[in-house]
């Protein structure tokens, strides 16, 4: 698994929260995986580089490539009322936030279940430092954080948000969050039946098996804001919260890292997505609180 690079330069630009909605109308899409073990972090999601005028396009996927579309799901519910995202300044404190945020992504995924007929398996939390035991086998923290649908874990290896902190610049309490409601979101994908299908059409179109991987990566992501959406309201969310998570989706995008490990882009070797990919589907999912809203498959 590739490494995270460092903080991005002048390259990127904060984006303020009425910047999210013109990100809505980017339309740039890639590929997903449906490895055994489902990435999101340093380990595997990657790192960002630019925005949509610096990152090269990805080839198309075509949408029929799926055998299955998913069941409707509806929108999220009304905002909970929880707290801001202060940062965490100690583990404890950490360890805390990433439970916290856990329970309350849990908590609106399994009424959006309920509210669309549909019965929702618990997901189960681990958080871990060095190596884990999981149902997809052994992992370290090289791997990053990820979602193992084995046992439908989410595994959050705490040094990488102290990477994400010390080497990259990442700010606040919401990039952490960020990352736990893009695991909560491979666990949807693998309850509506998303996981199974990615893989089934990878094993299938061999040569579009990166392209799905990062389609499958996007939808993660915007299930991701639209948990961001639900849970945490508009008005308790400020500019500078937003603009973190928009930072280490930037960091940890596949552009990023190819960029400052290499020098060079290569599109077809992302699993992840671009930075511009990344920002557009979390705040995609932020500003619509819909999961529908997040077919990554069918966009152009």
């Amino acid at each position: 698994m590739a490494h995270c690079g460092s903080r991005p330069g002048a390259a990127w630009q904060p984006e303020t929260m009425a910047g999210l909605q013109a990100r809505r109308a980017l339309g740039a899409l890639a590929a997903v995986a449906a490895l055994v073990l489902v990435v999101a972090g340093c380990g595997g999601s990657g790192g960002g580089y630019g925005d949509s005028s610096a990152s090269p396009s990805p080839q198309r996927t075509t949408p029929g490539a799926l055998a299955s579309q998913p069941p409707h799901l509806e929108a999220a519910p009304q905002p909970s009322g929880s707290p801001g995202f202060p940062a965490p300044t100690t583990e404890a404190g950490r360890r805390q936030l990433l439970t916290a945020v856990f329970d309350d992504a849990q908590d609106m995924w399994a009424k959006i279940f309920a509210n669309s007929g549909m019965h929702y398996q618990q997901a189960k939390l681990t958080i871990f430092t060095g190596d884990v035991h999981t149902g997809c086998g052994e992992a370290s923290s090289d791997l990053g954080p990820f979602y193992c649908p084995a046992d439908h874990g989410v595994y959050l290896d705490t040094s990488f948000f102290t990477a994400l902190q010390q080497r990259f610049g990442v700010q606040g309490g919401l990039p952490p969050a960020y990352v736990v409601g893009h695991e909560m979101g491979h666990h949807v994908q693998n309850l509506v039946g998303t996981l199974a299908s990615v893989q089934a059409a990878q094993q299938a179109a061999p040569a579009q098996e990166n392209q799905l991987s990062v389609r499958l990566e996007l939808q993660a992501d915007c299930y991701a804001g639209v948990w961001i959406h639900s849970s945490y309201a508009r008005d308790l969310v400020s500019d500078a919260d937003l603009n973190d998570a928009l930072h280490a989706a930037t960091v940890i995008a596949d552009d990023f890292q190819q960029h400052k490990a290499t020098g060079t882009v290569r599109p077809d070797q992302w699993t992840h997505g671009s930075a511009a990919q990344r920002r557009q589907w979390l705040a995609t999912g932020f500003t619509k609180g819909d999961p529908d809203s997040c077919d990554t498959f069918s966009a152009q």
